[in-house]
């Protein structure tokens, strides 16, 4: 395009790789808590036992409730506050590292807790009934029966959610960490060319994140063992490339 100084990016390629690397860090990190922590929460909701199901319901519940960015302000701003309330002494600002990784962990155990929660669900009951008549305990069935089918099951949307994640790794700008968005306003502003910055962070998030969908998109077909007989028996049928709409 004229008038773009396309140069600022190559220029600038340090900082955005600095910056890179604390998006996927935090994606990373968060991805690992939110599945291992969520796990936890959805077998919490599924117990028969309310001390556990109540308390899990209604964080999750509370969480799903507020936006997120809130999430990454109430550990950032209110810790403080809260210690200082409850002890009566100032209490240490929490950096902003830490309180964005406490609030991306906290938020995806919540939304990979409902995703895992309905996974183990459609397992068939007769599954963990056949675990528990060869011997297995509860959470015996669950670790090697249950829970391996229901991650099988949840893949395609636990990457659609990973694909979330990774876009929400921008927001950690209000707690003033240089994120890749960050880096690039940053350094867009010091070199006045700010718009072919946000430019080339738009085309990275899309190039990744549609790369990624299309991962799903394959993994879902892949998996899809009604899809694959249908088109099995449709290339059988017909032939392969044949038209069998009818039209012309």
């Amino acid at each position: 395009m004229e008038g773009f100084d396309w140069g600022v990016i190559w220029a600038n390629r340090a900082v955005l790789w600095d910056g890179m690397l604390l998006s996927l860090k935090l994606f990373v990190i968060a991805l690992a808590g939110g599945i291992f922590f969520g796990t936890l929460l959805a077998m919490a909701r599924l117990s028969s036992f309310k001390i556990l199901s109540y308390p899990a319901a209604g964080f999750v519940n509370l969480i799903r409730s507020i936006p997120f960015i809130m999430a990454i302000f109430w550990f950032y701003f209110l810790t403080p506050m809260l210690v200082q309330k409850i002890t009566g002494q100032q209490g240490e600002a929490v950096g902003p590292f830490t309180s964005a990784i406490v609030a991306f962990i906290m938020v995806e155990a919540a939304y990979y807790s409902e995703i895992i929660r309905a996974g183990i669900q459609s397992v068939p009951r007769g599954q963990p009934w056949a675990a528990y008549a060869l011997g297995m305990n509860y959470w015996q069935a669950m670790g090697f029966v249950v829970l391996p089918q229901a991650f099988r099951n949840m893949i395609p949307i636990m990457l659609t959610q990973a694909i979330i994640l990774f876009q929400d790794t921008s927001l950690v700008y209000v707690v003033g960490l240089k994120d890749f968005l960050g880096a690039a306003s940053k350094a867009g502003q010091l070199s006045g060319r700010i718009i072919e910055l946000y430019i080339f962070v738009a085309i990275v998030f899309l190039i990744i994140c549609f790369g990624a969908s299309k991962l799903v998109k394959v993994l879902q077909n892949s998996m899809d063992p009604t899809r694959q007989r249908a088109v099995k028996k449709d290339v059988t049928l017909n032939g392969p490339g044949l038209n069998t709409s009818g039209s012309t």
